[in-house]
């Protein structure tokens, strides 16, 4: 092979490269919008089904895992019947985004997993209303994962210990100690 050969294939690289580059950006740009605009409606919708009936207002952004997430009040006639903080926790595969509702007492009304890409058929059970219902009625001092049968704590899903640890102590808890502590600090004059 000759230094012209080499260079012949160099170029040829170079070229399918770019040109395949440029085609996945303009890919990425033209469903980017589309992409966002269909995730802002789904929140939307998971919203709804938390406090249905309820305005939201957002109060504001947090950070979790470096993701940027959303907390809001919830009204109804403009009396306040709770909060939805959204928030992550780290999976097995993916980070799972999680909506929690919960009452005027930070008492929890309903979770909704927005998002994840934990492993079908295994991962995934923390979709299940039999996982998801166990958070209903629970306040921060009882969310936490154990492997055995309680009523009073959260039981993992046999086999998906890291998925509903992802759940329940990191999403979860984070996302309601952060809204305590918010909510405390703003009634207390706002100081942060």
């Amino acid at each position: 092979m000759t230094s012209k050969d080499i260079l012949k294939i160099t170029f040829t690289l170079v070229v399918i490269y770019l040109v395949g580059g440029s085609i996945l950006s303009a890919l990425y740009a033209k469903t980017s919008p589309i992409i966002f605009r269909n995730n802002e409606l789904a929140k939307q919708e998971a919203l709804q089904k938390l406090i249905g009936g309820a305005t939201f207002e957002k109060l504001g952004d947090w950070t979790i895992h470096e993701k940027k997430a959303e907390y809001y009040v919830a009204k109804i006639d403009n009396e306040i019947v709770g909060y939805v903080i959204q928030s992550f926790g780290k999976g097995y595969s993916s980070y799972i985004n999680v909506l929690i509702a919960v009452d005027r007492d930070l008492k929890i009304k309903k979770i909704h997993i927005l998002s994840h890409a934990e492993t079908p058929g295994l991962g995934d059970e923390i979709e299940t209303e039999a996982f998801k219902g166990q958070f209903v009625g629970k306040k921060l001092e009882n969310i936490k994962l154990v492997k055995t049968e309680t009523t009073e704590f959260i039981q993992a899903v046999t086999g998906v210990t890291i998925s509903s640890r992802a759940v329940t102590d990191d999403a979860v808890k984070k996302g309601l100690e952060f809204l305590t502590k918010t909510l405390k600090e703003e009634a207390n004059g706002g100081a942060r």
